[in-house]
């Protein structure tokens, strides 16, 4: 096509709307059903690897159809922004504990949840559908959003590829990005799709601390921490410890990924917004109402909207890294084993049994409900940390725990 073509003209002038509300990247596609993923997806769903998530897998057929949002629909553009940001001052690590003896434990926070980083995504986006719908097309703007795969959406637009953690890298970029689409019945000139950039390397899978990243590109949901953090019910008891401080999210394989740190070097993030928190202070989550929660962290995916999976996450922050000494963490984990909640209760037998002070199950001893009696019958199982010392390697990635001097596996 030639500079004249009005497919070329609309969207260099798409492009501009975009990167003039924010956007870091463009690229338009077909709007042509996902055929391959559908395919990927549904085996997946099947052999179990989606564990309990629905999102795209509960509809495969909708959230691989971009027709299905909008009938008639032939172009989709794809929109990128980056949420990298610089760590905030004073954040991470512990905060001293007003009770004395020892610090507060605080939750480490996804990058991607420190702000609502979608939501001026979707203005962008907006934007850019309010110019299409300004020259007469229909246009629909999806973000977060369980009707469409974005990530393939973003792929076929020309932005990326997969990266064997299952993130769309941006060449150059990187992967530190949360993608929208706009679907619209508007013709645009297609992109052409990037090849593969990771070649041999395979830093996320063994980054990965439970394994999930089981083949290149495939993710096993069950063992997931980014998953799991969001999954209901009880914690899976084989993967607490490997949960660390983590209280929503997980970034190993984004860390260690050598395409996102070139990117860091040669673009170094800006500082992150105002209110950005990328920790919580778990004692605050545990003392914290309702409405309290909400309020604060409802843009996170919370299970049913039930703030009692913060609680849980909470317990196994404070499980796996407070002072096993410290007074406000024991009067905090004496109220959670009398929570009027079940699953609070549960955790709170784990995070105390992993503090080491097993006299303080007494207050359970007799607890009828059948998750706080499954804790209680794992107890024994449960190496408490108050007889650990942890040792951290240079790169700070790395923990293994000693007892009396001697190596032993990590628990």
């Amino acid at each position: 096509m030639d500079s004249a073509d009005p497919q070329v003209s609309l969207g260099d002038d798409l492009r501009r709307v975009g990167r003039a509300a924010g956007l870091d990247a463009m690229g338009f596609a077909e709007a042509a059903p996902f055929v391959d993923t559908r395919t990927v997806i549904e085996r997946r769903r099947t052999d179990g690897l989606a564990a309990g998530m629905q999102f795209t897998y509960r509809n495969p057929a909708r959230s691989t159809d971009p027709g299905r949002a909008l009938p008639g629909a032939r172009s989709l553009v794809v929109g990128a922004r980056r949420y990298l940001r610089q760590s905030p001052a004073g954040s991470g690590g512990h905060q001293p504990s007003p009770a004395g003896g020892g610090q507060r434990p605080v939750g480490r926070v996804a990058r991607y949840s420190w702000v609502d980083h979608y939501e001026p995504l979707r203005r962008a986006l907006a934007a850019v559908a309010g110019r299409l719908e300004g020259d007469g097309w229909r246009a629909t703007v999806l973000v977060d959003d369980n009707a469409l795969v974005d990530r393939e959406a973003a792929r076929r637009a020309g932005l990326g590829w997969y990266g064997k953690n299952t993130n769309l890298l941006l060449p150059g970029k990187g992967s530190w990005f949360v993608l929208g689409t706009v679907i619209t019945d508007a013709p645009l000139a297609a992109a052409e799709t990037v090849a593969d950039g990771c070649g041999t390397c395979e830093r996320c899978l063994a980054a990965c601390p439970t394994g999930a990243l089981v083949a290149p590109g495939v993710l096993d949901a069950r063992r997931c921490l980014a998953w799991l953090v969001q999954a209901p019910g009880v914690f899976p008891t084989e993967y607490r410890v490997a949960l660390g401080d983590r209280m929503y999210g997980c970034d190993d394989c984004q860390d260690v990924c050598p395409v996102n740190r070139r990117a860091a070097r040669s673009d170094p993030p800006g500082e992150a917004e105002l209110g950005a928190e990328p920790d919580v202070d778990a004692l605050w989550v545990l003392g914290a109402s309702d409405s309290e929660l909400l309020a604060r962290y409802g843009r996170w995916y919370i299970p049913r909207r039930q703030p009692r999976h913060l609680r849980r996450n909470a317990l196994l922050v404070i499980g796996n890294g407070s002072d096993p000494d410290d007074p406000a963490v024991l009067a905090a984990l004496g109220a959670a084993l009398g929570d009027i909640d079940p699953l609070v209760r549960a955790h709170a037998v784990w995070a105390v049994a992993r503090l080491g002070h097993p006299e303080m199950l007494e207050a359970v001893a007799e607890d009828p409900d059948p998750l706080v009696g499954a804790e209680l019958a794992g107890v024994d199982g449960v190496a408490p940390r108050r007889h650990l010392r942890s040792e951290v390697s240079g790169s700070g990635q790395r923990v293994r725990y000693r007892r009396g001097g001697r190596p032993f596996p990590r628990p």
